[in-house]
């Protein structure tokens, strides 16, 4: 698992569904964020540095499974920024491009998605910012080296952790009732 600073408890505690300790085998992988006093004023944040450190571990370790939060669109999406929102989303671009390539390289499967909007509507009808989380429907993507067959369907944040377990050939547990994502036929 692994996340800057401002979303490391993301990745870790609330991925984990409030649990503190770490799993048997679990690595958590720790970037800090800059030091700024808004990050519109770096845009960038520690994405690069995130990209860095994931590929060199899939690199090295090859994990079963990798959790990662880009941080970029939604802390610079607060600040109300336009341009450093743009900003935020290309540098974004340019490290999950890197992290696909990598990923694909070793034959991972991927799952791209976003828990809300934010950087998607940035001004308010009255001219303000807009700096709160909307409610607009977010992209979810697969991608493998052998997509042929797999269909995708739109779900809801409950849906990704059925969805994964089933792309690991894992059983799905019964308390979990989201619906998988991803199938084949």
């Amino acid at each position: 698992r692994i996340a800057e600073t401002e979303k490391y408890p993301h990745v870790t505690f609330f991925f984990s569904g409030g649990r503190e300790a770490e799993f048997e085998g679990e690595r958590r992988l720790l970037i800090p964020s800059p030091k700024v006093a808004t990050y519109d004023l770096q845009p960038e944040m520690s994405a690069y540095q995130v990209t860095d450190t994931i590929v060199a571990d899939i690199e090295q370790h090859q994990p079963d499974f990798i959790c990662l939060n880009y941080a970029n669109a939604d802390m610079v999406g607060h600040t109300g920024v336009f341009a450093a929102a743009m900003k935020a989303a290309e540098t974004v671009d340019t490290c999950l491009k890197r992290l696909i390539e990598t990923a694909l390289k070793y034959d991972y499967q991927a799952i791209v998605i976003a828990d809300h909007g934010n950087s998607d509507f940035m001004v308010n009808e009255d001219g303000s910012p807009n700096t709160a989380h909307t409610m607009n429907p977010v992209p979810i993507f697969y991608i493998s080296n052998h997509p042929e067959g797999y269909h995708i369907k739109g779900g809801k944040l409950g849906d990704i952790a059925p969805t994964i377990l089933t792309l690991m050939d894992m059983p799905i547990p019964k308390e979990m009732d989201g619906d998988v994502l991803v199938s084949r036929g």
